[in-house]
């Protein structure tokens, strides 16, 4: 496997071989990518287990008519998970789930729009979602690369 490379305040340093096959490893990418979905698997499976938890979280957020839209995030949730997790068309599923994650954010997190004791927890919620967002292209990053090393000759 040679040496991974670390750039690092300017300068290359190589990565420890046994740190790069452990993080390299089929076993640790799996749960990484079971880590980055959990909120999304969390909440389809709730919305599936309480439907009426799901409609209530839809109106309160003005999403009209509440069924469906309950219905579409439980299957983008679960679906866009199962995609990530299992690893296949994970573009796709990681694409969706950010993509959720980032109107989720704009249409519930709303900071901008809040004062008071109430605005630092929106923020941080919107932070979040944001970094949740950014987890997922990184995912699909690994995955392509992953595959370009499987298809090298």
């Amino acid at each position: 496997m040679g040496r991974s490379r670390l750039f690092l305040l300017g300068r290359v340093m190589g990565t420890p071989v046994a740190i790069a096959r452990i993080l390299d490893h089929p076993v640790t990418l799996l749960v990484t990518r079971i880590c980055v979905t959990l909120p999304f698997l969390v909440g389809g499976v709730t919305k599936l287990a309480n439907w009426d938890a799901g409609l209530a979280e839809m109106t309160a957020v003005g999403l009209h008519p509440a069924g469906l839209f309950n219905l579409a995030v439980l299957a983008t949730e679960l679906g866009g998970s199962a995609l990530v997790i299992l690893d296949r068309k994970t573009w796709l599923g990681a694409g969706a789930l950010g993509i959720f994650s980032v109107l989720t954010t704009v249409l519930a997190h709303r900071f901008w729009a809040v004062s008071g004791p109430d605005r630092t927890p929106q923020f941080n919620s919107f932070l979040e979602h944001a970094t949740i967002s950014a987890a997922f292209v990184l995912v699909t990053v690994v995955t392509i690369r992953s595959q370009d090393r499987r298809q090298a000759p």
